[in-house]
């Protein structure tokens, strides 16, 4: 019996003594790691509002809530008082919020906006069990109700620094107005709760220059000598596609069975240039368009490294969310150059959490983000030249910023090659992931750890709990989106979609090309950016003259069997389509991607 007594301490102990080596050398090659965690505070908040075993309530008290609906666009900020789970707190400011979002809900035909609170707006401390700001999401194109909770939940599970989110049943003035996703401000509050009252510094990148929204170009103006004849010159195409200097529209036939809206004439569109590239940096800021047409496609958001000049980050340093000095964009931009380079990835990336970051967003297939077409969507937060990601806005994830996606392709979209319409070498931040085989092996571990929520229940079960909590809710939501049946099969899909990809990725790890049959599914009862009209909503209003009146490409109706490789190419191309182009698919790009074009509204990537 001692004998066995001896051999159990002497397991333990070497159990003890392999525990300690380990994190001893973890602790060694993530230190940034370590330093974070230590540097977390708790917050009232965090199991107060945020607690998810139950829907809160909020209700908004303000003396004209119609004219404030009335204004929601200027997204100029309103007192209300509020009262969250029977607890007052007046003397709040809020206004609407989003950025395509804002404009596109008035495409459903209601004034059911996203909404932003901000405790500490007109009393400098303000603030809500600590929490100084609140968004109050309006699940806009998710008739799930959960994409942004599912994803911000799976975040913080996974151990990266995700905003919180809880359900919150939201009244006006006592009369119901709906269900909303309470999220967390990724402010002063959440830096504080993740990295201390000594922290670092945070940005949210993004060149969108249209679209609607607070800093998203919701105060956009078209300069009055904007032609599309000159500006789309600098729009690039694929490589090897040639469009001739005397290119007319108008000969362009129109297949059999599509319909065009009545008075189309395609030659009063503007003309594509010679895509002679980018025009050259300042000049857009010169005519009057701030971060280039439609912003997509910006080197600094894609944190690409051109030089050494703070303007050629604009797009970042304008888009701080801290006070930053001069010192602080320098060493930002020497990170960025390391970084570039892909030599000594861990002095400048904190490895463990941007790698779980990576494994969670492109489980979630997000085209709406850093690795898709917009390039945004998510917070960059450095301190002490050490870079990491902060998830954001993931209503368009799981297919539904890709209208019409194939749900088999989707679900077995490639771990090891998410970036739309382009290539990991193009977005530095996740690139350095497959740059070497160790990462990319300690990636994929994290996936197969990532993985067992699915197949040990635990999703599944989560999962259910939380679509019969809100079930209720969605139900006698009076300003809802959409109907309980389509929240009921958009739920039941979301919960396939995922088991789904987990078994599809499963498979890419064991090096499987086998793919798996998803064909079942359909993407867009998820909810999808497709019913909106793409990125913006509407056409710039002072654009008359240049597109046809009542002209709008959402009415322009596509036969079932149209197959773009029967378009006869119009007078003047000589070289015929791009290669990949016909047979009924959608164009692939060529080698190495297309580079910075920027895809037409509503263009779903590959």
């Amino acid at each position: 019996m001692s004998t066995h007594k001896h051999v159990g301490m002497i397991c333990m102990a070497l159990c003890l003594t392999i525990l300690v080596v380990v994190s001893g050398l973890l602790i060694g090659k993530y230190p940034q790691a370590r330093t974070t965690a230590a540097a977390e505070t708790e917050q009232a908040y965090s199991t107060g509002l945020f607690s998810t075993d139950s829907v809160h309530t909020i209700d908004i008290t303000m003396e004209d809530w119609d004219a404030f609906l009335e204004t929601c666009e200027n997204e100029e900020y309103t007192m209300c008082t509020v009262t969250i789970d029977g607890e007052t707190v007046p003397n709040i400011a809020i206004r609407a919020k989003g950025n395509t979002s804002l404009s596109s809900v008035r495409t459903y035909g209601n004034d059911r906006y996203s909404f932003k609170l901000e405790f500490d707006h007109y009393q400098d401390g303000g603030n809500y069990q600590g929490l100084d700001k609140l968004s109050l999401n309006n699940c806009i194109q998710d008739n799930t109700y959960l994409k942004d909770y599912l994803t911000y939940q799976m975040m913080e599970d996974f151990g990266v620094d995700a905003p919180l989110c809880s359900y919150a049943w939201i009244t006006v003035n006592g009369e119901a107005w709906g269900l909303y996703l309470a999220v967390e401000g990724v402010e002063e509050s959440f830096l504080e709760r993740n990295y201390g009252t000594t922290r670092g510094e945070l940005y949210k990148p993004d060149s969108m220059s249209m679209g609607g929204g607070r800093g998203f170009g919701g105060d956009f103006e078209m300069p009055e000598d904007f032609n599309f004849s000159e500006d789309m010159e600098y729009m690039e195409r694929p490589e090897g596609m040639e469009i001739p200097e005397d290119f007319d529209p108008s000969t362009m036939e129109i297949p059999e069975g599509m319909e065009m809206p009545e008075g189309f004439d395609p030659s009063v569109m503007g003309q594509p240039g010679a895509g002679r590239g980018q025009r050259p940096i300042g000049e857009e800021e010169e005519r009057g368009m701030p971060g280039g047409f439609g912003g997509m496609g910006s080197s600094d958001v894609k944190l690409v490294y051109s030089d050494d000049s703070f303007d050629s980050y604009a797009n970042i340093f304008n888009n701080a969310k801290t006070g930053v000095t001069d010192a602080d964009k320098t060493r930002l931009i020497q990170s960025l150059k390391t970084l570039n380079e892909g030599t000594d990835i861990e002095s400048v990336v904190n490895v463990e959490e941007v790698m779980r970051y990576f494994v969670v967003h492109n489980f979630v297939c997000n085209g709406d983000s850093y690795t898709g077409m917009m390039v945004h969507n998510y917070y960059l937060y450095e301190e002490n030249g050490i870079l990491s990601m902060i998830p954001w806005d993931y209503n368009l994830a799981y297919g539904g910023f890709q209208a019409g996606s194939d749900a088999t392709g989707l679900v077995n979209t490639s771990i090891d090659q998410p970036v739309s319409m382009g290539s990991t070498e193009d977005r530095p931040m996740i690139h350095w992931i497959f740059q070497d085989e160790a990462y990319t092996q300690q990636y994929h571990q994290y996936f197969a750890d990532f993985l067992t929520r699915f197949s040990s229940g635990k999703f599944a079960a989560e999962f259910d709990r939380v679509v019969e909590m809100i079930a209720p809710y969605v139900e006698k939501d009076p300003t809802a989106f959409y109907t309980y049946e389509e929240f009921r099969t958009g739920a039941e899909t979301l919960r396939a979609f995922c088991l789904l990809r987990a078994e599809a990725i499963l498979g890419q790890l064991a090096g499987s090309t086998e793919q798996v049959d998803a064909s079942h599914l359909t993407v867009s009862a998820m909810g999808s950016m497709g019913s909106m009209g793409g990125p913006g909503g509407r056409m710039p209003e002072n654009l008359e003259g240049q597109t046809p009146e009542g002209f709008a490409p959402n009415n322009m109706e596509v036969p079932e069997n149209f197959d773009p490789g029967s378009m006869e190419p119009p007078e003047g191309f000589t070289s015929g389509p791009p290669e990949g182009w016909g047979g009924g698919q959608r164009p692939q790009p060529p080698s190495g991607g297309f580079g910075e074009m920027p895809m037409p509204q509503g263009a779903p990537p590959n």
